[in-house]
């Protein structure tokens, strides 16, 4: 590998490893002088009309002079980005500035080999990032009439791109700030190519076993064995230099003799073998590593292994799954794939597993087999180097044979991106999610992710936001599968409970109405005493009657044991009933004792509990995830009067004074410009010194005023007398100064000032902050004990809709005082849900802001009034998530 000399002025944070269209990998970097050779190697290696269309004339080689323009740039006026494959260059875009500094021109060269591979939609987002942390607002470009696939790269863009004809060539120009359709344009290929890894590596044609091992009980043993016996559709190739035959196999000494390609390497050698095996991987053009071995999670050592094998895999191609991963299952009989620890391939079905270690995912394996929940396919990330749980809802939201998609996290590494595909993805399947409630906070052993500062609760507020549904337990991920994958989801919340216990009925639906359901029918008239053939034709009609009802939309059906009948007998009734109404059924078998009787799992395809409260929780997060499907999703659209080019001259020269861990507290005035930048009014104040001044300033604002200590804590403390409300009068106001100055002599806390006093309400608290995980976070409460001391927040991620914030703003449980309570008017919601939609906005463009708290935010009936905001700018890292298309190392 070249040691490339890198200038101080030299944008690292511009490198990232990318996708393409065919769900392979490459590297994206700033050029550099010492890549002269290979920039003429790939100019060398191009046909004559690439170019022609690159330079309007044929050209054999690049001269010396061109070399060195070409790759001596300042990264600022004259950019230029290069992707590189396997050490060499396979497709170069640059940028100059041109004599207006907002504006540069921008030309692309692709090397014929990738061509059709999306690199030029790549570099231009990555190009227009950089151009816009430069100053750059257009960009133009020339393109001869015939290089239609470059004129149809810029029109896909989703930039509004405008196109002329002028002396010959098509003159191209378009803004580069990202709008909604050059966003989505972008999650729509960066979802087709991140599905299109894990399709090859799921689907794979071959599967070589590296560390295949006649040993049995090794692990190298068992993913030979299983991948074998599961009945594998492909060639399977065993790579070991010490033997001659495995599995039934002739096993390979090393993989450049395995005489066929292979696109899924399962590897399973020591820790010291590793960087050498992915070499020869890549030597021998393999699409994925499927990574068993563990021993990385030392903290030293291992982690840089860790990252030199996902920096090796992605420049020549490959994606990572692991290290420490128990392996990936298909079970589409077209592939047959157990290439994992499992001892066997589950029941085939609609069920979607993803987890992280993998003592996990055997738990999670174990669970599906228990409860005979059918698996489309299962994913084992162990340390989740590369691949994650971001690509594998990429692939099963295309995936027609996945109805239902679970997850156990125990760590986030771009929860950003997380929130955003889960979002999409719940809107077609559901999702369910278990995590820990400390994810987030601390890191399991080898995973190498941020953590983050959030409150206690942000994570699960992302996660109800996204509409995925929030489950603690691996049993309960289950309990929620198991009703999803062989059951239609409810129409509704109407309830049906049928039993043949009035007590045990009766409990089950004053569950159920805590649950939130409707319950308009309630059978525990349910008589089972008198044998098999009359009791269960009584069954039958009891459930049918329910059935029929329009009110209900799904069953539970809990029963006590009958003597002489058999719950087998019993579940076949009860799912033919459901399959002929279309409607969602479940049953409970309570007071089994006979551990035969599979009463915690599929019936068949009738969904069974032995806990009534089980039941009844997993019915009802099925049909809040129902409801949440069918609301009206709101809209991202922002108001017309956002003066965002201001805000970011303003927020880039405050950052600017900042240094990596200092925060710059920006001045009254200077909040409320940033403020008014989008729209949000503040309450003007005024700091004095005498009573002369104090009086003057509030003749100037008008009586009546209020009067304030400037400490940041005590300015709210009424009970102290740090604020004194609606002084109608100079000699009021006189006296009330010099009352408070004795009152905060003992803080010293004597500066005061006045401010307006604007119409009596409910104090509230809006505050956004910058997360080293999460990225933006915008928190809601009530002033006060309801925040102080009960912790009552909402908090949600930036982008919100206009349904989020309507929901955001309702969801701390004193938010009722804002709609009317104890006889007081309720507030103008409509007015505080445009400020917090503000606030968001706001964040949401502005990573340097670290800090943004209004408090007191004070709703009235009439009006929402913006009292003091205190705003912290930082010099900000890079989100997680952003305008361009990027995988992070875990």
């Amino acid at each position: 590998m070249v040691d490339r000399q890198k200038s101080p002025g030299y944008p690292a944070h511009w490198e990232a490893d990318v996708v393409l269209k065919d769900g392979s990998t490459a590297h994206i970097r700033p050029i550099t002088p010492q890549d002269a050779p290979g920039l003429e190697a790939l100019h060398a290696g191009q046909s004559e009309t690439s170019i022609y269309l690159r330079f309007f004339t044929y050209k054999a080689r690049l001269t010396d002079k061109e070399l060195k323009r070409f790759t001596e740039v300042d990264h600022k006026s004259r950019v230029a980005l290069i992707v590189e494959r396997s050490n060499a260059i396979i497709g170069v875009g640059r940028y100059d500035r041109l004599d207006d500094p907002e504006e540069a021109e921008v030309a692309f060269n692709i090397s014929d080999s990738f061509q059709g591979q999306g690199l030029g939609s790549i570099l231009i987002e990555h190009l227009a990032a950089a151009a816009r942390e430069n100053g750059i607002e257009r960009f133009t470009a020339e393109v001869l009439p015939e290089n239609r696939k470059m004129i149809t790269v810029f029109n896909e863009t989703g930039f509004d791109v405008k196109r002329h004809f002028d002396d010959g060539v098509v003159m191209v120009e378009f803004p580069i700030d990202p709008t909604e359709k050059s966003r989505a344009v972008m999650e729509s290929r960066e979802h087709r190519a991140e599905a299109k890894s894990l399709v090859d590596l799921l689907n794979p044609r071959s599967v070589a076993v590296i560390g295949a091992s006649r040993d049995w009980g090794t692990v190298g043993y068992s993913l030979m064995e299983h991948i074998v016996d599961g009945g594998f559709q492909g060639p399977v190739y065993a790579v070991n230099p010490e033997a001659l035959e495995l599995a039934g196999t002739f096993s390979y000494s090393k993989l450049s003799e395995v005489p066929g390609p292979v696109d899924l390497a399962v590897v399973s050698v020591p820790r010291d073998q590793i960087l050498g095996v992915a070499a020869d991987c890549a030597a021998a053009g393999v699409r994925g590593l499927l990574v068993a071995t563990a021993g990385f999670d030392d903290g030293g050592s291992g982690l840089e292994v860790q990252r030199e094998l996902v920096r090796v895999a992605r420049a020549n191609g490959m994606r990572v799954i692991g290290p420490a991963s128990l392996g990936i299952i298909n079970t589409d009989p077209k592939v047959r794939l157990n290439a994992s620890m499992a001892p066997g391939l589950p029941r085939e079905g609609g069920l979607g597993l993803f987890s992280q270690s993998a003592a996990i995912g055997a738990i999670l394996y174990a669970a599906a087999s228990r409860t005979g929940v059918g698996v489309s396919s299962i994913v084992s990330a162990g340390n989740r180097a590369d691949l994650s749980g971001n690509d594998a809802m990429q692939y099963w939201e295309d995936d027609e044979r996945t109805k239902v998609v679970g997850l156990y996290l125990e760590s986030f590494g771009n929860p950003r991106k997380f929130s955003r595909i889960a979002r999409r993805l719940s809107q077609k399947k559901p999702v369910i999610v278990a995590k820990s409630d400390v994810m987030g906070l601390r890191l399991p052993p080898g995973h190498e992710v941020r953590t983050t500062q959030a409150p206690i609760g942000a994570v699960d507020a992302m996660l109800e936001q996204s509409g995925v549904i929030r489950v603690g337990t691996y049993e309960q991920l289950m309990d929620v599968a198991q009703i999803i994958e062989s059951q239609p989801l409810p129409a509704g919340n109407g309830l049906g409970v049928l039993s043949n216990s009035r007590a045990l009925g009766r409990v089950v639906a004053d569950n159920a109405e805590t649950k939130g359901f409707n319950v308009p029918v309630h059978d525990h008239g349910l008589t089972m005493t008198d044998g098999l053939t009359r009791s269960v034709p009584r069954l039958k009609h009891h459930l049918d009657t329910i059935l029929e009802r329009e009110d209900v939309h799904s069953v539970i059906v809990t029963l006590l044991p009958s003597p002489g009948i058999t719950e087998h007998a019993v579940a076949e009734v009860i799912s033919k009933a459901g399959e002929e109404t279309g409607k969602t059924v479940i049953a409970v078998f309570a007071g089994i004792t006979d551990p035969t009787i599979p009463v915690d799992g599929l019936f068949g395809n009738l969904p069974s509990f032995s806990s009534p409260g089980r039941a009844t929780n997993a019915l009802a997060q099925v049909v809040h995830y129902v409801e949440w499907r069918r609301r009206d999703f709101g809209s991202f659209a922002e108001p017309d009067d956002i003066n965002l080019n201001k805000a970011e001259d303003l927020v880039d020269e405050w950052s600017q004074r900042a240094n990596d861990t200092e925060l710059v507290q920006l001045s009254d005035e200077a909040a409320a410009e940033l403020l008014a930048c989008y729209g949000i009014p503040m309450v003007p104040s005024v700091k004095f010194e005498s009573e002369d001044d104090g009086v003057a300033a509030a003749s100037q604002l008008g009586w009546p005023v209020v009067l304030k200590t400037q400490d940041p804590y005590l300015r709210h403390r009424l009970d102290l007398g740090g604020v004194q409300l609606n002084i109608a009068d100079e000699g009021s106001l006189r006296h009330s100064i010099q009352r408070m100055k004795e009152l905060m002599e003992p803080y010293g806390a004597t500066n005061l000032e006045v401010q307006r006093m604007v119409d009596a309400g409910q104090g509230t608290i809006l505050r956004a902050i910058e997360d080293p995980l999460m990225g933006p976070l915008v928190s809601f409460g009530l002033a006060g004990d309801a925040v102080l001391l009960l912790d009552d927040w909402a908090h949600g991620i930036p982008p919100l809709s206009t349904t989020d914030v309507s929901e955001f703003v309702r969801s701390p449980q004193s938010a009722r005082k804002l709609f009317g309570y104890q006889g007081l008017p309720p507030v103008n919601i409509d007015e505080l849900e445009n400020i917090v939609r503000r606030v968001a906005i706001l964040k949401d463009n502005h990573p340097e802001v670290a800090l943004l708290e209004i408090n007191p935010l004070v709703a009235s009936d009439r009006s929402i009034s913006v009292l003091a905001v205190d705003i912290r700018v930082a010099d900000a890292g890079r989100r997680t998530d952003s305008a361009r298309r990027a995988v992070s190392f875990s």
